[in-house]
Parts: structure tokens; sequence; C-alpha cells
């Protein structure tokens, strides 16, 4: 029997309105009274003096403090989003939105809403995710925390970047715009802060066009504390970003685990390695080689698994190039692969006991005999985590209606 992991196709959000007009400006809102009003006047002013057929939309999360009443009466659209978080605000008003283009926005005024014309002239020259980028346009005093300033937002784009490729230099700017079909393709699903991020990644991982406009960030004009929390939402980035690159969380390491576990390993077979007078590495450092390689395997089939189950899930995009490897596999070649090193495993540890018999089974040079207890066994275990991860494997690839 041949199984081969099936790919499912990535889901498409259905919209609530047709585009009837060129640009909704979305801002996500959770008790805002203070600063929701003058962002309206903001945005509405700047769609007045583009000449646009545009609308504010505000997507409320469950205000408390009247917000709702003032996006009506200041002349804004109100959709109410029932499900909890930042990401969940933005996306259902993404989906009610009727803008061919879709510009969303902190309600916090800390953006600049009457300055949106870099925005649109992106998006009317074919971009489609046009990032705003605060370290470009000037961060007013006070306006950003310095862990946020000098650590937070430099180091997760940096890893942004080295993880995706991504031609961004302010991951988590919250001014941005995209077109609705843009926002369709990507198939965004998380809920939470991590909404920024996933939408970027997406973005890269599916090719589409990403332009940067220097944006302006002054201090909100909140006198409460904002949602956000800097370390908790860090970690939550993060942690995302990790987990949409198998390639880093998984792979990149067990490949390190095995050559590094394999060299030292090459290295310390045929006897011990002096590396100074009174110092060197004998068999208890070949153990600990043996096991990275294990280790290290590990990691390798959790990327496949990850990156398989991603692909089936809709959480990725379709990788052809993977796809084509993967149909390649069949549960008969590793069963076939595992049952050889188990094979080769089993055979080293036969060759083990004919030497210790040649002594009358008594005692034995440890260090001699590890050198092949050790190796034996470090092929048995691999032999037997390629049957298993190759059953694994052809059950993700089961068909399904």
């Amino acid at each position: 029997m041949t199984s081969h992991p099936v790919v499912a196709d990535d889901p498409q959000p259905s919209f609530e309105h047709e585009a009837t007009l060129e640009l909704t400006v979305l801002m996500p809102c959770l008790d805002e009274a203070q600063t929701l009003g003058v962002c309206i006047r903001k945005a509405r002013a700047c769609i007045d003096r583009l000449g646009l057929a545009g609308e504010v939309l505000v997507a409320d999360n469950g205000s408390t403090d009247g917000s709702q009443r003032i996006a009506v009466q200041e002349g804004a659209r109100l959709v109410s989003v029932s499900e909890r978080g930042y990401g969940a605000a933005l996306y259902h008003g993404a989906l009610a939105a009727r803008g061919r283009y879709i510009i969303m926005g902190d309600a916090d005024d800390s953006y600049d809403f009457t300055r949106l014309d870099a925005f649109v002239a992106e998006l009317r020259k074919g971009a489609e995710l046009v990032m705003g980028n605060r370290f470009l346009g000037g961060i007013d005093e006070g306006a950003m925390p310095w862990k946020n300033r000098h650590i937070g937002n430099p180091a997760l784009s940096g890893i942004g970047r080295l993880f995706f490729a991504c031609p961004v230099g302010d991951f988590h700017c919250g001014i941005r715009g995209f077109p609705r079909d843009a926002f369709a393709r990507m198939g965004l699903q998380t809920t939470g802060m991590e909404f920024a991020s996933e939408m970027v990644v997406k973005a890269t991982l599916l090719g589409m066009r990403i332009t940067e406009v220097p944006t302006t960030l002054s201090r909100d004009g909140r006198t409460r504390q904002p949602h956000l929390r800097p370390w908790r939402d860090g970690w939550r980035h993060l942690r995302f970003m990790l987990l949409y690159s198998p390639r880093w969380l998984f792979l990149y390491p067990g490949l390190a685990l095995m050559i590094l576990g394999a060299l030292v390993g090459a290295a310390l077979l045929p006897g011990p390695l002096r590396i100074t007078e009174g110092f060197g590495l004998d068999v208890d450092t070949l153990l600990f080689a043996f096991a990275a390689i294990v280790l290290g395997f590990q990691g390798v089939s959790f990327a496949i698994f990850a990156r398989v189950y991603a692909l089936n899930e809709g959480l990725l995009p379709r990788d052809p190039k993977l796809e084509k490897y993967l149909g390649r596999f069949t549960l008969e070649t590793g069963l076939a692969a595992g049952a050889i090193l188990m094979g080769l495993g089993l055979g080293g540890a036969i060759y083990a006991v004919v030497t210790w018999s040649k002594a009358g089974f008594g005692a034995l040079d440890a260090r001699m005999t590890l050198r092949t207890a050790i190796p034996a066994v470090t092929a048995i275990c691999l032999g037997g985590q390629i049957i298993l991860t190759s059953f694994l494997l052809s059950f993700l690839g089961l068909r399904r209606r």
C-alpha cells in the first residue's frame, strides 16, 4: 500500500459585503472612548481630502465604556465582534469591510490617520501588504517603551527576517494596508496580538508584494494602561514565528545535532582522542555524541510532521517542492530502511556478545566493548524511530473525503 501526505486547500474567508467602496479604515476597539472619536474624525478628514469613496469601520470587541455610541455618533460603521482578542476583532472587521482596500490602525490616537496618502498610493500601485515603519517615520519621546524600541521590536523583526526572508523592518507596526483579495488569500488563523506577525509571515510565504512606508508614532491619548503586555505578547509573537517555521524550530537544530554527533562519534570510535596533555575524550563523550544523533533525528522527524500537519490544516501555504519530495515517500520504503538499520544494530550486538563469549563471559575492557555497543544501540533506536516515523507520516497522509 502506498500512502502519501495529502495537502488540504487553504481556507478562504467569506466577506459579508461586496467591495462597493475604494477604502475602509478599520479600527479595532476595546474601551477606547477617550481616543476613538478623534481617530474617526482624522480618518474621515483624510478620506474626504483624498476624494475617496470610503468608510470608517469600528470593530468593537466588547467595550463597556460607551465606545459603541461614540463610533455611531462620529459617523463610523460599527460591527460587534464577540470573539475576544486583537486578531479576532481585526479579522471579523475585515470580513465586514466594504472597501476594495483596507487600512487598519489602532484607535488609541498613536497613529496619524490624517496621513494615509502613502498607504493608498502603494495599494493603488499593486502592493498586497503595505506596512508602516515607525523607525523610518519617527517615534515621539515616550511613545514606545525603551524595551520595546531597543530590544523587543528589533529582535523580533530580525528573527522574522531571518526565519522567513521577510522584507519588513517593523514587524509590529499597528498601521498597515492590504486589498481584500490579499486578505482572503492569507487565511489568517490567530486571534491575539500575534495576528500582526501572522499577517506579515503569511504574506511573505505566499510571495505577496510587500512594501513599507514611513509612519509616525505618537504618545497615545489614553489615561488608562494599554492592553499590550510587552513580555507576554512578545513571547506570543516569538512562539508564533517558531511554530510557523518548522525549519528553524526542528530541522536546523536537528541537523546540527546529527552532524555534530556524527563527527565527534567518528573521531572517537577508533579510540580515545587526546586534546592536550592530561585531557582527552573517551567513551563517555562517545555516548553523548550518539545520543545527539538520536535527538537530532527526532528534531528532523518533527520538522516533517509539523510541516505536513500545517499544510493539511491550511496553516501554511502549499509548497510544491516539498509536496514533490513527500509524494515519493512510501510506507514500505521507510519500513525497509528502518529494518536495515535495526538489522545492522542487532548485528553489532551479536558481535559484542560473541566477543564476550570468547573471553569466557568474564570482565572486559569497557572502553573497548562500548565502542561496539553504543553504535549498535544507536542503530537499533534509529531503525525503530524510522519505522514509527514512517507509520505516523503515512497516517498523516490518509486520504480524507
